[in-house]
């Protein structure tokens, strides 16, 4: 019987480990055997102890530590602290008392849940399963009566994403900066003795961001949402400029300096930017490169162009201005909402002639999609 309730419990620490990832916390596999080694060292004799054994192995920044407390209570239960899956499915037989197993270090605890917090987690799951759908649905898909919902989840998503990416350290064994709470999770292994320490180093030095965002016809269900991202990703760098192009170029960095997104977007709205309009993407990355590219583009530079590919120009002239692009920028992440379909191939000649100065070729299609280019940042 103890051997199933610790299987059991470690089942439900998996499950919560997925919980929170559905609601954008960064752990990953590692940070899940973390917390299971946690938990079997420390023991759980009761809710607190959980709580705080889970807390210091799967929160990596401040706001995380903030949001955690809410997301434990969603899936654990305000009342209870009986296991249940992210399902909302109570693990194991149900009986009236939590039961101490003799030598396991644990409690698992096994109380009836009350309707209201069985409709309050109902409610949770709820919510957990509309994000993951529309952090899959393409943004050329997405139904008018999610619209909202949607935009409203990208911007808190992607702001979290762009906070992560800014707050992240160096780790590094060459300054007398501890790291207390990796240290303190390494240890873990140890059967908790300080076997090896972990230094924190200065932050990275900040590199600059140049967005390059198709707004012609072909990308009209992508343009805004891209948008989006890029007025998130100014939270990350020191340094952001955003340009529109179609068959010319223009800056928006100015629009996007702003907390009023909103704001910032109708103001876009009412800017002579060849909105849906035909596609030369050398002829505008000729213009880029000639009237800001030597000031604008270095060795510690990120150049990120958003578009589908499908050039009206000369290749000749996309691929040539790609190479001196990429002669200056430290990296090229080319963003194409058309890989997120099943069979689709870049053969056109635009997209062809390009790919070969590219560092990162990744999908945009989708908020998932977005999310995952943090690891390229």
């Amino acid at each position: 019987m103890r051997q199933e309730q610790s299987e059991r419990l470690a089942t439900s620490i998996v499950e919560f480990c997925c919980f929170l990832r559905t609601h954008g916390l960064s752990n990953d596999l590692s940070h899940t055997l973390t917390a299971l080694e946690a938990v079997k060292t420390i023991g759980v004799k009761d809710r607190r102890s959980l709580a705080f054994a889970l807390q210091s192995a799967l929160c990596s920044t401040r706001e995380e530590w903030d949001l955690f407390p809410q997301l434990f209570e969603a899936f654990w239960g305000k009342s209870q602290a009986r296991p249940r899956s992210a399902s909302g499915e109570y693990k194991g037989p149900s009986q009236g008392n939590a039961h101490k197993h003799e030598g396991s270090g644990s409690t698992v605890f096994l109380d009836q849940p009350s309707n209201e917090a069985a409709s309050q987690d109902a409610k949770v799951v709820y919510g957990a399963s509309a994000q993951q759908r529309l952090k899959k649905v393409d943004f050329s898909d997405v139904p008018c009566d999610d619209l909202a919902s949607l935009e409203e989840l990208s911007q808190r998503l992607l702001r979290r994403m762009s906070l992560r990416v800014s707050r992240r350290l160096t780790i590094s064994n060459l300054t007398d900066r501890v790291d207390l709470r990796r240290s303190i999770r390494r240890s873990i292994t140890h059967g908790g003795e300080p076997m090896e320490l972990v230094y924190k180093g200065k932050k990275r030095r900040k590199n600059r961001l140049i967005i390059f965002l198709d707004i012609s016809g072909s990308m009209n269900f992508y343009s805004l949402f891209l948008v989006r991202f890029a007025y998130a990703l100014q939270a990350s760098f020191r340094r952001v400029h955003t340009f529109l192009f179609s068959t010319d170029v223009v800056e928006i960095s100015d629009l996007l300096r702003t907390r009023d997104l909103p704001a910032a977007l109708r103001r876009l709205s009412e800017r002579p930017a060849g909105w849906s309009g035909g596609t030369k993407i050398g002829e505008s990355l000729r213009q880029f490169n000639q009237l800001r590219g030597t000031k604008l583009l270095s060795r510690n530079t990120i150049l990120i162009i958003m578009s589908d590919g499908w050039d009206t120009g000369e290749p000749e002239m996309l691929a040539a201005q790609m190479r001196a692009a990429r002669r200056r920028a430290l990296k090229i992440l080319w963003l194409n909402p058309l890989l997120g379909l099943k069979d689709y191939q870049p053969i056109t000649r635009g997209m062809a002639a390009a790919l070969r100065y590219v560092d990162v070729f990744a999908p945009a299609h989708n908020l998932e999609s977005l999310l995952a280019l943090e690891r390229h940042l």
